[in-house]
């Protein structure tokens, strides 16, 4: 079997991804949108490169990929913070998941492409990309705002949502008409869910003792089978591939080699990944862009808009403010992964066939569109703040009192913007100092041994709520 030519060929994509990424690094873009350019350049439908790469050369690397991509997800699944604030969790996370979903929904079935494309468009533009939400939070320095709490609870909520979400999908593609099979294909699959979900809450500390060794190498080799074993196993109970390894990861999360895990399968889910945003790209068609054009723009002009009411809607529920509002729909507006996987599906359930170019147009210019309007997010909220506070002010009052009122409001609001950075700039202090108290903590624990005793109580330079209740502790690996 000779492969150098297929090798070469995935190995020039790779290096043209990467030197895209570097570009794109600059203005802030993230990868999904680059991986899936360089497959739409390399595609053999477009006249630029047009290699001829087999479509199985790569798709099952390309699946392994999809599977990672759902096994991290299910691992980084914060069950403490779900379980420990779950009502609050499904109003937030709810509310802003049904106003997306419902309108969403309508605008599938407007586009005139039947029910089931209807919802396959309706999950697309329903969810969040956890992925670029948590990077952005990361790289714009806002994990110590009032509001990111707020916004990672509603990605907890989108986690389970896409869940079930994907539960009903597979049954609904199944294409059955039977009335019994469906609701026995649905029951099976929520049966599964429960069953997995219920294991990941209580059944942690024995799954850990299948992963006690200390060899990296067949930790990563066990782990890796697992995901795609559950991913076999998810398929064929009918659930999907994806859902059977969002369900092993949420099991393997509740391990106390949590952390193990994650740092041996982060790159592995990087490199995969990249295979299947590259592989959908090179599935995509220039020449039917076209075609999707007005339904991408109405979908994006749509996700926008429904962002910005429900990011207010979900601030004000929370007691935030109009800017901290603005702060949640632009980081909640970015759209990936979930929308790929479920255009995915739809192709291999024979769907319209329209709905790959619009998932991809859809995508990458979300995906581009998200993290510009995630920067400037502060000059928005002065664009649509500042004019509101002024208009009300002269409506109030008139001639030199309204132009005296407008100074003093823009004067307060410059302080309150000023206050606002310095409190921020004292909590990321304080959290810095914190992160490196335990981690000095760590290295004389190492070093000396286990710490002595001491009546002394340690202080913190981080003020922690004394009413949020107290949360089990998930041990940990001692070998981390």
């Amino acid at each position: 079997m000779h492969l150098g030519g297929e090798l070469l060929t995935i190995g020039v994509l790779f290096v043209i991804a990467y030197v895209l990424g570097r570009l794109g690094k600059t203005i802030g873009l993230p990868a999904i949108p680059i991986y899936m350019i360089v497959g739409l350049i390399a595609s053999p439908h477009t006249p630029w490169i047009g290699l001829n790469v087999e479509s199985h050369t790569i798709e099952l690397i390309a699946t392994f990929g999809l599977i990672l991509l759902l096994f991290n997800l299910g691992l980084e699944f914060d069950q403490e913070e779900f379980y420990g604030n779950a009502g609050k969790l499904l109003v937030s996370g709810g509310t802003y998941v049904v106003i997306n979903m419902g309108v969403g929904f309508a605008f599938g079935f407007s586009l005139g492409w039947g029910t089931r494309e209807a919802l396959i468009i309706a999950g697309m533009t329903a969810t969040s990309s956890s992925a670029i939400v948590t990077k952005l939070l990361i790289e714009l320095r806002r994990l110590a705002n009032d509001e990111t709490p707020m916004i990672l609870g509603v990605t907890v909520i989108e986690d389970v949502f896409i869940a079930i979400y994907l539960a009903i999908v597979s049954v609904v593609l199944s294409g059955d008409t039977n009335a019994w099979a469906v609701v026995g294909k649905l029951a099976l699959a929520f049966g599964f869910l429960i069953v997995m979900f219920t294991l990941a809450r209580f059944a942690g500390k024995w799954v850990s003792k299948i992963f006690a060794t200390r060899d990296d190498e067949l930790f990563t080799v066990l782990f890796f089978g697992l995901a795609v074993m559950f991913g076999g196993i998810g398929d064929l109970l009918g659930v999907t591939d994806a859902i059977g390894a969002f369900v092993i990861g949420l099991l393997c999360g509740a391990t106390r080699y949590r952390d193990r895990i994650e740092q041996l399968a982060l790159p592995m889910r990087d490199v995969f990944a990249a295979f299947f945003f590259v592989n959908f790209g090179l599935g995509l068609d220039l020449s039917t862009f076209g075609e999707v054009l007005w339904p991408v723009l109405g979908a994006i002009g749509m996700t926008v808009v429904l962002n910005a009411v429900a990011g207010q809607i979900v601030a004000r529920m929370n007691g935030f403010n109009v800017q901290q509002g603005i702060n949640t729909a632009v980081i909640l507006v970015n759209r990936g992964e979930f929308a790929l996987i479920l255009a995915t599906l739809s192709a291999a359930a024979g769907l319209e066939s329209r709905i790959t170019a619009f998932a991809g147009l859809y995508v990458l210019v979300m995906a581009i569109l998200g993290p510009l309007l995630a920067v400037n997010s502060e000059r928005i909220g002065r664009l649509v703040v500042r004019p509101a506070r002024l208009a009300r002010l002269r409506g109030r009052l008139g001639g030199r009192r309204a132009v005296a009122a407008a100074a003093a409001a823009e004067s307060a609001e410059a302080e309150e913007a000023s206050a606002a950075a310095v409190r921020r700039a004292e909590r990321d202090r304080q959290f810095a100092e914190e992160f490196a108290l335990v981690e000095a903590a760590g290295r004389d624990e190492q070093e000396n041994g286990s710490p002595e005793a001491t009546d002394e109580p340690v202080t913190s330079p981080v003020e922690i709520p004394t009413e949020r209740p107290e949360r089990p502790v998930r041990q940990r690996d001692p070998e981390y």
